[in-house]
């Protein structure tokens, strides 16, 4: 296992306060930082950074343990979707490149089986819309049927806002973790979507929760939001409580409104996952989307060792990811298990 030191930062300056504090009440008891020491955090300064991921991949070691969960996703229904997230390559409402396409049961079920064989323990099933309609549910029940019933692995769903018979027909069918990202911060959120509300989203993520699925939710960092707006978005899971955070960094999409933005910069992602972790201590913290432009490899391993306690293997939905093997390779290197079928955190 992997273990960090407890000193202040290598250049031997004295750690921040904010940094001492973190040390104090998240490592040895767990507490989350509130809004205001989150924004701290996000703000400190480069010199610190190593000492921020120490101090974050510690809180990670004790609260989560060490191992990695690794999770595949698949696009049952790619493009055309009526919404306008600004981000978003799938949206019918932009001049995008991405064509619509319809996966079949054999495929799914032969992508699970490619998912498992990666060590992964959660396959995610992911449809570009805004709700399932009828066909759309009919399809995920025997989809999950089917791959229970071949492969050992949990199933995942993400399609978007739920009503509550639909949420209990999901959990009825076997979905383990329903994913539905917020996004962004609430005073944000206009900026991103317009054709729904984050209201919506929260909505369904309780309806989630109560129905006693285990609730994903994250969003993208990057996206022109302030730092302020980051810890408020922060703040904002922290209150929600979900198993799994997935951290999906702004890679810019041709063709959508944001497009003309520029990812982040190193730094500032990592910075944002060590200050995460600390506002979310026990969460299941997910490296997803974007990590590959915004950090690449050696900034990936920086935010393994900075928070980070679990992975989306393959491609994403509309981007290319890494090949599994360089993960588990990396996780290898870092001396990190993989996280077993039906193990705790």
């Amino acid at each position: 296992m992997t273990t960090a030191t407890t000193d202040s930062t290598q250049s031997g300056t004295e750690s921040p306060a904010i940094l001492k504090k973190a040390r104090e009440q998240v490592l040895e008891k767990g507490i989350p930082l509130n809004y205001e020491d989150t924004l701290e955090v996000l703000k400190i300064d480069d010199e610190h950074l190593d000492e921020l991921l120490d101090i974050a991949h510690q809180v990670r070691l004790r609260w989560c343990g060490d191992a990695v969960e690794m999770e595949g996703i698949i696009s049952l229904q790619t493009g055309g979707c009526p919404e306008d997230c600004h981000f978003c390559a799938q949206s019918g409402l932009f001049e995008s490149p991405v064509r619509s396409v319809q996966l079949d049961i054999a495929q799914l079920i032969e992508a699970a089986k490619q998912t498992a064989k990666t060590g992964a323990t959660e396959f995610c099933i992911v449809a570009a819309v805004k709700g399932p309609d009828e066909d759309l549910m009919q399809q995920m029940e025997n989809a999950v049927d089917a791959i229970q019933a071949e492969v050992d692995i949990n199933v995942a769903a993400s399609i978007g806002i739920l009503t509550q018979e639909q949420v209990d027909r999901l959990k009825k069918a076997g979905v383990h973790r329903y994913n539905h990202n917020l996004e962004t911060a609430r005073s944000y959120f206009p900026e991103v979507v317009t054709t729904h509300t984050w209201e919506e989203r929260i909505n369904t993520l309780e309806m989630v929760r109560d129905a006693g699925m285990e609730v994903c939710c994250g969003g993208i960092v990057g996206m022109g939001e302030t730092v302020e707006q980051r810890a408020e978005f922060a703040m904002d899971l922290q209150r929600l409580n979900p198993t799994e955070v997935p951290m999906n960094f702004f890679d810019p999409r041709p063709g959508t409104p944001f497009s003309h933005l520029e990812p982040m910069e190193a730094n500032e992602a990592l910075k944002t996952i060590g200050a995460f972790r600390l506002a979310l201590p026990q969460v299941m913290l997910r490296f997803a989307g974007g990590r590959e432009l915004t950090l690449g490899d050696l900034g990936a391993e920086k935010g393994m060792l900075g928070g980070i306690n679990a992975v989306i293997v393959g491609n994403y939905l509309t981007t290319l990811g890494r090949p599994a093997e360089r993960d588990i390779d990396m996780l290898g290197k870092l001396q990190l298990p993989i996280k077993a079928l039906n193990a705790t955190l």
